[in-house]
């Protein structure tokens, strides 16, 4: 003859020791989960401010709280069609405001270089945005920045010759965009780099997906160092 089946009897106290565990796991969870993009966003602010950010000249001439929204510009590609900024919503940007006139440019491009080469993807690209008024010294300025072996001819140079050097000395191109950004003046700062409150270059803004600008800074900078990875990086793996 089969025996009835026992009851199975649940201490209460399990069932409340077990019901806190899983109520402290829950709260684990929720401020691991809270930490994550706070701790994620002081790397990023800690990274930037490592590189001396700052802020557009835009507030009245002052260097406007950040993150702001980036004026949007057309600038002129080597084809001489228009290129919005805008256009590039949705990924990541970092527009590097120099000229071919700019010692200090030249110092900065190749480290640039070597940093859009390493990240530049779908993602995230580098415009350099020069302050020329024509192609020919924009090119010429590229091939003594990045190929300082090439010798270069003195006076000016017709754009075919220039052309012609560049393609020469950097069969590869750039990895970066270049956009003209002639002056509208009788001045030398280029007219999209006047309106965002630019009086000398280099100057660099890096802009997010949304079109934002998360860090702006002034001067050259080191873009290969561990800081500056960092700081592009924190932004393009948002």
């Amino acid at each position: 003859m089969a025996e009835s089946p026992k009851g199975v009897v649940v201490d209460p106290r399990v069932l409340i020791a077990g019901g806190a565990v899983a109520l402290l796991g829950l709260v684990v969870l929720s401020l691991f989960l809270w930490m994550v993009p706070n701790a994620a966003d002081r790397e990023e602010k800690a990274a930037c401010a490592g590189m001396r950010a700052t802020g557009p000249a835009l507030c009245n001439g002052q260097p406007c709280p950040l993150p702001m929204p980036a004026p949007d510009f057309t600038a002129i590609d080597n084809n001489g069609n228009p290129v919005q900024l805008s256009s590039f919503r949705g990924k990541v940007v970092l527009v590097n405001f120099w000229a071919s006139w700019c010692g200090v440019c030249k110092t900065e491009k190749p480290r640039l270089a070597r940093m859009a080469e390493e990240l530049s993807g779908d993602d995230f690209k580098v415009i350099a945005l020069a302050s020329d008024r024509g192609w020919s010294d924009v090119l010429l300025s590229l091939v003594e920045g990045l190929a300082p072996a090439t010798k270069l001819p003195d006076g000016d140079v017709p754009l075919p010759q220039s052309l012609d050097i560049y393609k020469r000395a950097l069969p590869e191109g750039v990895p970066f965009k270049v956009y003209l950004d002639p002056p509208n003046d009788d001045g030398n700062i280029g007219a999209i780099a006047k309106s965002w409150g630019i009086k000398a270059v280099p100057e660099s803004a890096l802009i997010d997906r949304n079109g934002n600008i998360r860090a702006y800074f002034v001067n050259k900078r080191d873009w290969e160092s561990p800081v500056a990875e960092t700081c592009l990086r924190s932004v393009i793996d948002e």
